[in-house]
């Protein structure tokens, strides 16, 4: 059955590529990003986790944060509403996160991250635990907890026929690169089923923890730390 088996293939961007490819390759990002509403599941679930009162001030970490743009959005959101965010950028690709136009960037695994514990009062990560195979994920849950002072929200792409076929009928019609729309398409095919996510972070040790379908387009993995 298509899709019933998540594809393994690397993805032409989990590799180093030059700074023009890596530029064209966010500009197109960002535009699916707004269409699909990208900043929405984590406006939407901290304050829902943690309670409005409780959301004024914050720290978060976002993993596979790539040029920023997500803690970017985040920030604006709540400064809108008077509430201070402050967002760390985490993600391997150097070049990527100098993109960002932010100092708060860190080169780090997001299997082995650089904090002590409970450093940040929420950890995020979107569109990025696709990317990782099923042995990192429980290591990138397993972390993500560990530095969490209050809860974790993951939010990644669900793999199912209608997204898939909806992005490719929107590539028809649309001028997007060509590594970035089969990159695109692939990163569904990488994409996690709710009960896949569930099960990985039960092995990650994350008995607590909630995975729910966003819009159909997205699996949501929440915690919250008593």
């Amino acid at each position: 059955m298509f899709l019933s088996r998540r594809a393994t293939q690397a993805e032409y961007f989990d590799a180093e590529r030059p700074l023009a490819e890596l530029q064209q390759f966010y500009q197109a990002l960002a535009s699916i990003n707004a269409l699909f509403l990208v900043s929405e599941p984590f406006q939407r679930y901290i304050p829902r986790l943690l309670g409005q009162e409780n959301v004024r001030q914050l720290s978060l970490l976002d993993l596979g944060a790539g040029d920023g743009s997500l803690g970017h959005s985040l920030t604006n959101w709540a400064a809108r509403r008077g509430w201070a965010w402050r967002v760390v950028n985490v993600d391997l690709n150097v070049s990527a996160l100098g993109l960002s136009g932010s100092r708060l960037n860190v080169a780090a695994s997001v299997v082995a991250l650089p904090f002590q514990d409970r450093s940040f009062d929420v950890v995020i990560a979107s569109q990025m635990t696709h990317h990782l195979n099923e042995v990192d994920v429980p290591r990138h849950l397993s972390e993500a907890w560990r530095v969490a002072r209050r809860a974790i929200v993951i939010s990644d792409l669900h793999r199912n026929a209608a997204l898939y076929c909806g992005l490719w009928i929107l590539f028809l019609v649309t001028r997007f690169p060509h590594s970035f729309r089969t990159d695109a398409l692939l990163s569904v095919k990488r994409g996690w089923r709710i009960s896949e996510l569930g099960e990985l972070a039960r092995n990650a040790g994350l008995s607590g923890a909630r995975t729910s379908l966003y819009f159909g387009s997205r699996v949501v993995l929440q915690a919250r730390k008593s």
